[in-house]
């Protein structure tokens, strides 16, 4: 990976509200490759997101040194465990700074309540900005839900207390309809024309944020295309 820009290089960057719908996912397990992903892509993005593979080698080292670098840090470990076992996991990370948290919804609402009050008080008793939990609702790599299933999940979510949910764009009119209020987030993002991997039921940026995104999860489509720092500002274009 040579030739990417110094993060202080502002020249390539893009508008900040722009940036901040725009996720940067770290899908790797080590921190010193995240770290490089980070500063060359920053001028594209305003959030970066830390999954199971990188929680689980550096864990809360890699939160900081995102946040040391400005991002709003999206922890992405969809928690999915009884009610207090995920309120006392949610406080610990809700003191870490974190942006966002996943959880997801097939927990149901007694779950989902446990973590957002635990998210808001660790965050609380580290004098930290409230967070966002968010409820994941269909993994995009699945097209075999039946209909009904994100519709109840979009309910669980309000019913939990979310601040927002994780969305397929094929779902988004639904989540608009049912929950106006909640933050809709997309991943799965692909440019036209690009490989969708394992994500069945992918989007372009311009099909996503036209059905109402708030918050774009970018991945493969950037740290694995040919040309990451194109590619960032081709979506941050579409955007």
């Amino acid at each position: 990976m040579t030739g990417y820009p110094d993060s202080e290089d502002q020249s390539v960057a893009v508008d900040d509200s722009v940036r901040q719908r725009l996720a940067l996912a770290l899908d790797v397990d080590d921190l010193v490759q995240a770290h490089r992903l980070a500063v060359a892509l920053r001028p594209w993005f305003g959030v970066a997101k830390v999954g199971l593979e990188l929680f689980s080698s550096d864990g809360p080292d890699a939160i900081g040194a995102l946040r040391d670098l400005g991002y709003s840090v999206f922890l992405d470990l969809k928690l999915f465990d009884i009610p207090t076992t995920v309120n006392r996991s949610t406080k610990v990370l809700g003191s870490l700074g974190v942006e966002y948290l996943t959880l997801h919804a097939l927990g149901g609402p007694d779950m989902l309540k446990a973590g957002v009050e635990g998210l808001a008080e660790g965050a609380d008793r580290a004098g930290l900005p409230q967070p966002t939990s968010l409820a994941v609702t269909v993994l995009t790599s699945d097209d075999t839900a039946p209909p009904h299933i994100v519709p109840n999940r979009v309910r669980v979510a309000l019913e939990g207390g979310c601040g927002g949910i994780v969305l397929a764009a094929s779902d988004l009119q639904t989540a608009r309809e049912l929950a106006p209020r909640l933050k809709r987030v997309v991943p799965g993002i692909r440019l036209a024309g690009e490989a969708k991997h394992d994500q069945a039921r992918a989007a372009t940026p311009q099909e996503a944020v036209a059905n109402g995104a708030d918050l774009l999860v970018i991945g493969r489509a950037v740290t694995k295309a040919e040309d990451p720092l194109a590619a960032a500002a081709a979506i941050a274009a579409a955007v």
